[in-house]
């Protein structure tokens, strides 16, 4: 997925113009698209009053959490971006997502990537316990439990995300599309770098375990229900338990394909 696609002013006209379309025709949701979208001044305030909504009903106030988003957002432009870039994943690849309001109004999966992108700035900045915060949250609200330490790239579809688990040095890069209850996790027996690194292009079917510090080269497949142990070269696609090679992969990128067939 080329930057090119992404333009912030034609993504936020659009959800702007959906969102007066579903104020307009479902009445029931009018007060929650007014206050979450028509009443906001641009596309990141939108998603933090979404996502703060949904973690302000617990020990921390809407009002805070919503000041930390704005924090994150407005420091870290290159988070922006990807947020972006993970909106536009979603509404090429996921054929039932039919719009770009669809991922901030409904879907789990980019709440809670956007959720772990806050938290891991929070990270950054030293603020470990409102990261933990954010991630305990998240895995009671969404069932996905990412650790603020691990990194993420732009251009990520996290397809259901119930019960994805990514541990504290998995990396992930650009435009990688994981189902849901896939695990990046560690052996259990090992400190310090320990978990898979996702490289850009992958595609990781649902219920897969990768286990370890291994590397998952640009434009793998990973088989739904694969338990990965060892790496992966580039344009492979692996199956089975433990996962072996089957051949190359046939799409140029398969997370953006979404071919599952193996």
């Amino acid at each position: 997925m080329e930057d090119i696609c992404i333009n912030e002013s034609e993504i936020w006209g659009s959800v702007l113009k959906e969102a007066h379309e579903i104020a307009e025709t479902e009445l029931s949701l009018r007060a929650l698209v007014e206050d979450i979208f028509l009443s906001q001044g641009d596309i990141y305030s939108s998603i933090a009053a979404r996502i703060s909504r949904k973690l302000g009903r617990h020990a921390v106030d809407y009002s805070e959490i919503y000041k930390n988003f704005m924090d994150a957002f407005s420091g870290d432009p290159v988070m922006r971006r990807n947020i972006l870039r993970d909106i536009v994943a979603v509404r090429m690849r996921d054929p039932a997502c039919p719009s770009y309001i669809a991922p901030i109004l409904y879907l789990k999966g980019f709440q809670s990537i956007t959720i772990h992108r806050v938290a891991h700035w929070l990270w950054n900045g030293g603020r470990r316990h409102m990261a933990f915060y954010m991630q305990s949250i998240c895995s009671e609200i969404f069932g996905v439990d990412i650790h603020p330490a691990a990194r993420f790239g732009g251009g990520i579809m996290l397809d259901h995300a119930t019960s994805f688990v990514a541990g504290e040095t998995s990396v992930v890069e650009d435009n990688v599309s994981i189902l849901h209850e896939v695990t990046l996790g560690g052996t259990g027996n090992e400190t310090g770098d320990r978990h898979p690194k996702v490289r850009s292009g992958v595609l990781i079917g649902a219920g897969a375990k990768l286990i370890g510090n291994i590397e998952i080269g640009k434009c793998a497949k990973i088989g739904a229900g694969s338990v990965v142990l060892d790496d992966v070269p580039a344009h492979t696609t692996v199956v089975g338990i433990p996962a072996r090679p089957v051949g190359s992969a046939t799409e140029d990128d398969p997370a953006e394909k979404m071919n599952q067939r193996f």
